[in-house]
């Protein structure tokens, strides 16, 4: 690969907390990608909108609300409509397995809970990039 891989870090609607994010995002960036982070309180549309003008490879969405089954489904059909097939929908925050998996069937890629390593969550975004991603 001849650039960094790119990663959006968002968070989605009215969770407020975003210290996680804010870790994820700095453990990222010392791993080696580029984060682009949007701030607290975005949309779907807001987020997938900032994606597709950031060119990112993957997205890293925190949430915390128990919006999930609301908005990473949201996100993921509004990835296909604009035809980011090779984009990774990741994230975390408290969401139960069961959820983690049904979103997982709908093209989520993996999620993670709370107390993941952020070694774990940077080698998943680069395996899953390196294999999915055409440069």
């Amino acid at each position: 690969m001849n650039r960094p891989i790119r990663v959006l870090v968002a968070k989605v609607g009215l969770d407020g907390h975003d210290r996680g994010a804010k870790v994820i995002a700095t453990a990222l960036r010392d791993a080696g990608m580029e984060v682009i982070y949007t701030g607290l309180r975005q949309t779907p549309e807001m987020v997938v909108n900032a994606a597709l003008q950031e060119d990112v490879d993957a997205i890293g969405v925190s949430i915390l609300s128990g919006a999930h089954m609301t908005v990473f489904p949201k996100i993921i059909a509004l990835m296909k409509e604009k035809k980011m097939n090779d984009v990774l929908l990741t994230g975390g925050g408290i969401i139960p397995e069961e959820d983690m998996n049904t979103l997982k069937n709908l093209g989520v890629g993996n999620l993670f809970a709370p107390g993941t390593t952020t070694t774990d969550i940077a080698s998943y975004i680069k395996t899953w990039v390196k294999e999915n991603r055409q440069f």
